[in-house]
């Protein structure tokens, strides 16, 4: 059976030094050891450690192939996003990330789908970026945080991109960064355990009372870590919507609960209970195969928590290829 992996991370084994060139630390930077290390920093700080198959394609072909998925879609890690940087500094690193993601997808078409990345600080330039990716790149759509900087994703100034990628047909993955608690909580990994969560909830709270999904119908947004805790708090949201339209309801009059069938949602929620609830509460449609490959926060064994609720083969077929090819609007012919 067809399986895509729609959440997998991907880098270049360098990319622009952007802190050197413009004195800024807080780019990302890659060092490569001699020690056969590698790192990145950020901030003058050690930030995460990466490994080959973070860059190279062949490896990760092979280590998917040892659990039978066939096909990853491959986005960069959020902390290149860069929100905080100038526009047109911004633009440059994901430009380079978004050729080297294309040159990758040409070079094993039956391997690899993608989604760029693009300045949201500047919706103007998202727009622009986010049309070469799609136009010229041959990119199935782009990746972007739960928020930017101070704007949540109901703000006006980014509607102009949303309504972009609306009319492009480009698939939105929703992916948490920059999280909530970072300068409150930073003890016992919490930002990554809490905050992540939390910052899914925030971006689908603010999409759907927003009225951004309301007014885009056709919009295709995915929710990265199974929503986070939007899907799981739904029964509250929907509460606090009902009891105090005035505060909730203000821009936007429809029931939060529908929309769980109108957005998507990969299937890495770490445990195959919270798994049947998110397939129970928001349908076999809206879900797909999602790992957070290669990071240690991610599912070790693509699709192992797919295959312990041991679905029907059309079940099966769903989760593993069926909406992730709607999704990024890709007839299952690309990858025979």
């Amino acid at each position: 059976m067809l399986k895509i992996d729609t959440h997998a991370h991907y880098l270049p084994r360098d990319w622009p030094d952007l802190a050197t060139k413009y004195g800024d630390n807080r780019f990302p930077v890659i060092h490569h050891g001699d020690d056969g290390r590698h790192r990145i920093y950020k901030d003058g700080k050690f930030f995460r450690e990466i490994w080959p198959k973070t860059w190279d394609p062949h490896e990760r072909i092979a280590d998917y192939a040892r659990f039978g998925v066939q096909v990853q879609v491959i986005s960069t890690v959020p902390v290149m996003f860069s929100y905080w940087a100038r526009p047109h500094h911004a633009l440059e690193l994901h430009v380079a990330l978004n050729n080297h993601m294309a040159e990758t997808c040409r070079a094993h078409p039956r391997h690899y789908a993608g989604i760029g990345t693009v300045p949201l600080q500047s919706p103007r330039l998202a727009v622009q970026e986010l049309e070469r990716c799609m136009d010229q790149l041959g990119l199935q759509g782009v990746q972007i945080g739960s928020h930017v900087g101070e704007w949540n994703l109901d703000a006006p100034e980014l509607f102009e991109f949303f309504q972009a990628a609306s009319d492009l047909g480009a698939a939105i993955l929703v992916h948490p960064w920059d999280m909530m608690g970072t300068d409150t909580m930073p003890k016992y990994w919490l930002p990554w355990l809490v905050g992540m969560p939390a910052e899914q909830a925030r971006a689908a709270c603010c999409l759907v009372f927003g009225g951004v999904l309301e007014r885009l119908p056709k919009l295709k947004v995915c929710f990265a870590h199974g929503g986070g805790a939007f899907p799981y708090t739904i029964g509250r949201i929907e509460h606090g919507f009902n009891m105090r339209p005035d505060l909730v309801a203000t821009d936007n009059p429809r029931n939060p609960r529908e929309y769980l069938q109108r957005v998507y949602f990969d299937s890495w929620v770490a445990d195959p209970r919270a798994l049947r609830y998110l397939i129970d509460t928001c349908g076999v449609s809206q879900v797909m195969l999602g790992t957070d490959y290669p990071f240690p926060l991610g599912e070790q064994e693509p699709g192992a928590g797919i295959a312990a609720l041991q679905l029907d083969d059309a079940e099966q077929a769903r989760l593993y290829h069926g909406t992730a090819l709607e999704w990024l609007g890709l007839p299952a012919s690309r990858f025979a």
